[in-house]
């Protein structure tokens, strides 16, 4: 989690400086989501597919920082080779598929993710994640409809930061229960605190034993965005003292440190943990600088893949 907030910290300042073009989504505020989804999936056996706010779900998938951030700012050394940018990373090698920026596009494709397990007969699990905002778009209820038919073993998990881009749940949400969206199609859903990672974990690991044996289940977690929707919106439909009282009384990784005290963790242990991973953004950040753009012949490659 301190690795995704520190990261997030520093592409902030590289957009500021105007390294990183185009759109950019910070994560702050929301680690312990997909720190306690992630850690409790398989790397090579199961797979993840997300929204435009995907640097965080990287991270807590193993990926090198250094190639996220080479991305970032557009760089050969990217994990996209620097044409993909923050919006719509991917990997196959680690089952991450993206990143895509229009708005809950990523849930059906999640879906043949998951028809895509249950065909080949491999035990994966697919994790689709999509927010408070997308949870209104159309083909998500589609994709419910499939998913559920065909009992496919999927996980949406809702990533409920209570603002979509600028507008609250209470102004566009007839339902603001999220966990409920599914029943009409026979879903169960549960909600989670967000922000406690411990929790996300045990929600996790009974969500992926359910999909496995039973199809499409739904994770609402309760979580929030300490920065704007972007880079380029300044939040003012929020005061800032409702963001210092979520700061100050629920940060996950403040209160994951309060945890980790409780079992015998030290204050110099967990300063030397900060300091490690400050390093690590360093190294990070230098890399993506001095790395060099694609070559314009880049432009003409990865436009189509066969498939056989």
């Amino acid at each position: 989690m301190l690795l995704i907030r520190r990261f997030e910290e520093r592409a902030g300042q590289l957009y500021g400086l105007g390294l990183i073009g185009g759109f950019c989504h910070l994560y702050i505020g929301q680690e312990a989501v997909a720190v306690g989804l992630q850690s409790a999936m398989t790397v090579g056996k199961d797979s993840v597919i997300t929204g435009y706010r995907d640097h965080g779900h990287m991270l807590a998938y193993g990926i090198d920082p250094k190639v996220i951030m080479a991305e970032l700012t557009g760089r050969e050394a990217g994990i996209s080779k620097g044409k993909g940018g923050s919006m719509h990373m991917f990997s196959v090698e680690h089952g991450f598929y993206g990143g895509h920026g229009i708005v809950g596009a990523q849930v059906p494709l999640g879906s043949g993710l998951a028809f895509a397990h249950k065909y080949r007969g491999d035990g994966g699990v697919c994790l689709a994640y999509f927010g408070d905002g997308a949870a209104n778009q159309g083909q998500v209820y589609e994709a419910f409809n499939m998913a559920k038919l065909w009992n496919l073993p999927v996980i949406y998990a809702i990533e409920n930061n209570q603002y979509a881009m600028g507008t609250s749940v209470a102004r566009s949400a007839s339902e603001p229960d999220f966990y409920k969206r599914g029943e009409s199609f026979r879903i169960p859903g549960i909600r989670v605190d967000g922000m406690d990672v411990l929790a996300v974990r045990g929600a996790a690991e009974m969500a992926l034993d359910w999909a496995r044996e039973n199809g499409p289940i739904i994770l609402e977690l309760m979580t929030y965005r300490y920065r704007g929707h972007s880079m380029s919106d300044p939040a003012k439909y929020r005061t800032r003292e409702e963001v210092q009282d979520v700061r100050s009384h629920r940060d996950p990784i403040e209160h994951a440190a309060k945890e980790l005290e409780k079992l015998g963790v030290g204050e110099d242990e967990l300063k030397a943990i900060d300091k490690e991973i400050k390093q690590i953004i360093v190294d990070a950040a230098k890399f993506a600088e001095d790395a060099p753009e694609p070559d314009p012949s880049e432009l003409f490659t990865d436009v189509l893949v066969e498939s056989y």
